[in-house]
């Protein structure tokens, strides 16, 4: 009988870099993940639901959760807020559920430091033109939005030495592989705490 606690999973990516198609992937292969849902300021892209994909949240409510303290942590990326809510990642943990939280580089190392045994995952493109080529795919971004968006990229680029794993998107089906790998690994670790068996 396995007593372990479950695991936080913290994945960070540039925008474009296919983190939430991996994902999507990765939660059919592996039948204990759980998302972690963020809140933002962001709108809604087409097909996100509230409370699904992020609790949408205008900068007014957004700013009454800070102060109301109901955010592990927070940041602005790219002129919207990004929030993980406080109670749910503990409360899941705790009932040996792996959760995943996709966050960007300062949230993340915010998040090392209250849950030091999560596992930080980075997701890369195979270069910048194939991230550039990729967003200008989506047709969501404007063209002064993506040449931010590959700015921010490659500032983030120098945060991935903080990172426990680093995965290269170049072909969907092996990056799957790559993070399930991770996840089974990770899950194996003693680290994590060691089994209870009768």
């Amino acid at each position: 009988m396995m007593m372990n606690k479950g695991l936080l999973i913290v994945v960070s990516a540039p925008a474009g870099c296919g983190k939430d198609t991996i994902l999507e992937s990765a939660f059919k292969a592996c039948n204990n993940l759980h998302y972690s849902v963020s809140a933002t300021t962001r709108a809604p892209r087409e097909g996100e639901g509230n409370g699904v994909h992020y609790f949408f949240k205008t900068r007014e409510e957004f700013t009454q959760m800070i102060e109301n303290n109901e955010l592990l942590e927070h940041t602005e990326y790219a002129g919207n807020l990004y929030g993980t809510p406080r109670e749910y990642i503990p409360k899941m943990l705790e009932a040996g559920k792996n959760v995943v939280l996709k966050i960007e580089v300062e949230g993340a190392a915010n998040i090392r430091k209250l849950f030091p045994d999560c596992v930080l995952v980075f997701i890369l493109p195979p270069s910048f033109d194939e991230l550039e080529r990729r967003l200008r795919k989506r047709g969501t971004e404007t063209e002064e939005t993506i040449k931010k968006r590959v700015g921010i990229a490659k500032i983030e680029m120098s945060f991935v030495k903080n990172y426990d794993y680093v995965i290269i998107n170049a072909n969907l089906e092996d990056a799957v592989k790559d993070f399930t790998s991770v996840v089974r690994a990770e899950g194996l670790s003693t680290k994590h705490g060691i089994p209870v068996i009768n």
